[in-house]
C-alpha cells in the first residue's frame, strides 16, 4: 500500500457575496464543499471539471493561499490547517504551486537568477554562494541552461517561462506540489515537453502531485487517481484506468464523451449534456447534478446522494450517484 503524502478531509471553501445597498444577510457562495480524498507519496491525483467547478478555489485551500472554512489537511502526517502563521511559514518549503499563467505569475522586473534565490534565501539556510550553485541546478534539472541566469521572462517563450515556475516550485525541495492548470497556457507542441518534464522530475525526486486540469486528456498522461469535480463536490474518484474505461457517474461519462479521438476513432456517443452548470450561489436542490443530468430519476431532485464505494481488487473507486446506490430502486 502505498505511503500517504496528503491527506484532504472534507475541506470547504465559502465566499460571502457583497451586493445591494440594505443590509441583509449575505448569500453564501460555496466553491468548495466538504471534499475529501488522499494523495500517495510519488503519485498525482488529477483534479478535474468544469471552468468554475472549483478546482483552483481547491488548490490553493490546500496550500492555505486561501484559508478553509472548514475542514482538515494533512501533509505528511501533520496537520496545517491549525498551523498559526510562523508554523505555516516554516511549512511552506513542503508545498509549492505551480501556476496556470506563467508570464503573470513570474515578475517581470526580477532576473530568472533573483526569482529563484528568493524561495532559497527565505526558506534554505546557505551562503550566497550555496544559493547560485542552487539556481544553476535548478536550470539544468528543467532543461534552461546557464544562460537564463540574467534574463527577464518576457525574453523567453511560454514554454521556457513554464519551466521557470516548475524551477521556482522544486527550488526549497518540496514534499507536494499543486499544479494548477500548468499546461493550458500554452501551445498543443508545448505541452507534451512540459508533461513529460513533470513525470520525470516526479520520478526522479518522488514528487507527490495535486495535478488541476479541465482537460481530461492531459490528467490521464499523468495522474494515478482522478476525482471529478462538479459544483464545489467531487462526484467520483478512482484509479485512472478505471476512470476512463469504467466512468460510473454520468457528468464523467460526459467529459470524456467530450474527449477528441485521435486517428479517426468513433468513441460511444452518450446522450450529451443540456444546458449550463447551475450558480454556485443558488444550487439546486439534491443531486447538484440532476438538472442536467441525461439519466435523472425524480429521487435525484429530492435528495443528495451519498457516496457509494465501488470496489474493484482492492482498489477503491468512489461515486456520489443515486444509479449506483443499491438501496433505491431502480
Amino acid at each position: 500500500m502505498t505511503e500517504r503524502m496528503l491527506e484532504v478531509h472534507a475541506l470547504a471553501r465559502h465566499f460571502s457575496v457583497r451586493g445591494g445597498i440594505l443590509p441583509r444577510r449575505r448569500p453564501v457562495l460555496r466553491a468548495v464543499d466538504g471534499v475529501s480524498f488522499e494523495v500517495g507519496r510519488g503519485q498525482t491525483f488529477g483534479l478535474v471539471g468544469e471552468s468554475g467547478c472549483g478546482k483552483s478555489t481547491l488548490g490553493r485551500s490546500i496550500l492555505r493561499l486561501l484559508e478553509p472554512t472548514r475542514g482538515r489537511v494533512v501533509l505528511d502526517g501533520a496537520e496545517i490547517t491549525g498551523l498559526d502563521s510562523a508554523a505555516l511559514k516554516r511549512q511552506r518549503k513542503d508545498m509549492q504551486m505551480i501556476f496556470q499563467d506563467p508570464f503573470a505569475s513570474l515578475s517581470p522586473r526580477r532576473t530568472v537568477r533573483q526569482m529563484l534565490q528568493e524561495p532559497l534565501a527565505l526558506h534554505v539556510p546557505g551562503s550566497p554562494a550555496r544559493r547560485v550553485a542552487r539556481v544553476r541546478e535548478l536550470l539544468d534539472i528543467v532543461g534552461l541552461g546557464q544562460s537564463a541566469l540574467d534574463r527577464y521572462p518576457h525574453e523567453f517563450s511560454g514554454g521556457q517561462r513554464q519551466r521557470i515556475g516548475i524551477a521556482r516550485a522544486l527550488a526549497v525541495e518540496p514534499k507536494l506540489v499543486v499544479a494548477d492548470e500548468p499546461v493550458s497556457a500554452l501551445d498543443v507542441s508545448v505541452q507534451s515537453q512540459v508533461l513529460n518534464l513533470l513525470a520525470d522530475l516526479q520520478t526522479e525526486f518522488g514528487l507527490s502531485f495535486v495535478f488541476i486540469s479541465h482537460d481530461l486528456a492531459v490528467v490521464q498522461h499523468i495522474s494515478h487517481f482522478i476525482g471529478v469535480m462538479y459544483l464545489g463536490k467531487l462526484v467520483e474518484t478512482a484509479p485512472v484506468d478505471r476512470i476512463y474505461a469504467m466512468p460510473a457517474h454520468p457528468y464523467t461519462r460526459a467529459l470524456l464523451d467530450a474527449v477528441p479521438v485521435a486517428g479517426g476513432t468513433r468513441r460511444i456517443r452518450r446522450r450529451a449534456l443540456d444546458g449550463e452548470p447551475p450558480s454556485p450561489l443558488n444550487p439546486p436542490g439534491g443531486c447538484p447534478f440532476h438538472t442536467r443530468c441525461p439519466e435523472a430519476m425524480p429521487i435525484c431532485s429530492r435528495r443528495v446522494p451519498r457516496t457509494i464505494e465501488l470496489e474493484e481488487h482492492g482498489r477503491s473507486h468512489q461515486v456520489r450517484c443515486h444509479l449506483h446506490d443499491p438501496d433505491i430502486s431502480q
